[in-house]
């Protein structure tokens, strides 16, 4: 029930990002849900190996360079689903940082 729950609340953090940073449009609820997984999918997947691979850099920015690992891993889920559209880094980054301060309110809410 928690992974579903967390699923939702995914779904549910993109469909506010986009009215909060311009360039993300997400078409519908569905396209939402199917967001959040794939990006779920390349958070647990992707992103570690390109943690690893970018460790020097990482070190030398002080760990910053984590948020434009970020920023390309929401920009790829957004080029895998059709109807969840990213406009370019700049509103990946953002939409990137919100989803994650959105998601960690909305988790830290319901999983009490």
């Amino acid at each position: 029930m928690s992974l579903l729950l967390r699923w939702v609340l995914g779904a549910l953090s993109l469909m506010l990002v986009t009215y909060l940073v311009p360039g993300i449009t997400v078409a519908n609820f569905y396209s939402a849900l199917l967001a959040a997984l794939v990006l779920g999918l390349v958070n647990a997947l992707i992103r570690p190996v390109l943690i690893i691979l970018t460790l020097p850099v990482n070190i030398l920015t002080l760990g910053l360079f984590t948020l434009v690992i970020n920023a390309l891993m929401f920009w790829l889920a957004s080029s895998i689903v059709k109807g969840f559209n990213v406009s370019g880094f700049w509103p990946a980054f953002w939409g990137a940082l919100a989803v994650s301060v959105i998601s960690w309110i909305l988790n830290g809410i319901f999983n009490q």
